[in-house]
C-alpha cells in the first residue's frame, strides 16, 4: 500500500528531529511492501514571519487529503497553529503515552496512557478583557466528554482495564461536575475499573506512585500539564510522542517543544519525533486494516526500546551521538529487525 502523508517539520529543532525520523521512514519503505508519498508543509513560526500565517490554508488541505500527517515542534505561535488544527479538523482526542525506558534515568517506573480531550476546555481560546478585568470561558460539553470516554475505553480495554478519571468537580462543580458525571457515565459498563481523582490529588499520586496508573482520562488543561509531568517521570520530554485523532483526520507530533536555544547544534533527542512516526504508523495499520503498517510500528517500538538500553542517545540523555547518528542508527536497526524477522 502506498500512503500520502503531510508533514510539517516546523520550527528550532523540528527539521532536524523530523529528518531522523525521515531517515527511519526510508528505511521501513526499503524493507516492507509499503511507501509513502511525504508532501511538506509550513507550518509555525517560520511560517509566519515567511507568509504572514502560522497555519496556512495550504497546510490545512493538506492534512484533510493525506492518510495521515506529522510534524515537529513549534514555537510562540503554537495557539495559531497546533491549537488551530486541533479544532479546525475535529481532532478530539489527544494520546499521550508516558513510559520509562530502561537506559534512561527515570523518576518512577510508568505505563500509562493519557487520554486528553483535545478541542474545549479553556483552549478554546474565549476569552476578553473589559476595564482591567481578564475573562475566559470555559468550555465542556457532554458530547465532547462521552466521545473521549469512549476513546479511553478503547485503549483501556487492550491494556490492563482500569482508567483514572481526573477532575475538579469539587470546586468547579458545573464544568468538571458536567466531565465526571458523564464520563462515569461511559465507562460504567464494559468491565473496566475506573476511579477517580482530584487534579491536584493526581499530580502528587503521580510522583509518588506512578506504577498504579493505565489511562487517564482529562479535560483538555489538566491533560497538558499533567502529560508533561508524566513525561518528565518517565525520563523527559525528548521521549514523548503523541497523536491527534479524529473522525476523519490524525496528527502526530513530539510532546515537547522546538527548543531554540540548540536548534542547529545537531544535538537534540530525536526519539519524541520517531515514536510519533511509530503511533502514526500504528494507526493507519489500525484504521486501513494493514498488517504491514502495524509490522512497521512494531519494528520502530522495538528498536527505539533496544536502542535506549543500548546507549544510542543524544547528550541530553547521557549519550554522545548526534541527531543524524541516532537517526541513522534506528534506521539501520529498524532494516536489520525487518530482515530477520
Amino acid at each position: 500500500m502506498r500512503y500520502r502523508v503531510a508533514w510539517m517539520k516546523g520550527d528550532g529543532i523540528g527539521p532536524e528531529i523530523s529528518d531522523a525520523a525521515i531517515e527511519v521512514l526510508n528505511s521501513i519503505q526499503e524493507s516492507l511492501p509499503i511507501s509513502f508519498d511525504i508532501k511538506f508543509y509550513d507550518l509555525g513560526d517560520r511560517s509566519k514571519i515567511e507568509r504572514g500565517s502560522a497555519l496556512p490554508e495550504e497546510t490545512v488541505e493538506g492534512i484533510k487529503s493525506s492518510d495521515a500527517s506529522i510534524k515537529g515542534p513549534v514555537g510562540e505561535s503554537a495557539f495559531e497553529s497546533i491549537v488551530a488544527i486541533r479544532q479546525k479538523l475535529d481532532l478530539y482526542a489527544n494520546i499521550r503515552p508516558a513510559r520509562s525506558y530502561e537506559g534512561v534515568p527515570h523518576a518512577g517506573k510508568i505505563d500509562a496512557i493519557i487520554v486528553r480531550e483535545n478541542t474545549e476546555d479553556l483552549y478554546k481560546g474565549i476569552e476578553f478583557e473589559v476595564q482591567g478585568v481578564a475573562t475566559s470561558l470555559r468550555i465542556i460539553s457532554e458530547k465532547a466528554t462521552r466521545r473521549i470516554a469512549k476513546v479511553a475505553a478503547t485503549y483501556a480495554i487492550k491494556r490492563r482495564k482500569h482508567v483514572t478519571v481526573v477532575h475538579k468537580a469539587n470546586v468547579l462543580r458545573v464544568s468538571d461536575g458536567l466531565f465526571r458525571r458523564v464520563a462515569l457515565e461511559e465507562l460504567g459498563s464494559g468491565g473496566l475499573t475506573v476511579d477517580e481523582k482530584y487534579v491536584d490529588a493526581m499530580s502528587m499520586a503521580l510522583i509518588r506512585n506512578p506504577e498504579q496508573f493505565d489511562i487517564i482520562l482529562t479535560p483538555n488543561v489538566y491533560g497538558d500539564i499533567l502529560s508533561d509531568e508524566a513525561s518528565q517521570i518517565a525520563g523527559g520530554l525528548g521521549f514523548a510522542a503523541s497523536a491527534n485523532i479524529g473522525d476523519l483526520s490524525s496528527l502526530f507530533e513530539p510532546v515537547h517543544g522546538s527548543a531554540p536555544d540548540i536548534a542547529g547544534k545537531g544535538v537534540a533527542n530525536p526519539y519524541s519525533m520517531v515514536m510519533s512516526l511509530s503511533m502514526m504508523l500504528n494507526h493507519i495499520g489500525i484504521s486501513r486494516s494493514d498488517n504491514e503498517a502495524m509490522r512497521a510500528s512494531a519494528a520502530i517500538s522495538s528498536v527505539v526500546e533496544k536502542s535506549i538500553k543500548g546507549g544510542i542517545l543524544t547528550p541530553d540523555a547521557g549519550g554522545r551521538l548526534t541527531t543524524k547518528e541516532v537517526g541513522r542508527e534506528l534506521a539501520k536497526g529498524v532494516k536489520e529487525f525487518v530482515q530477520t524477522g
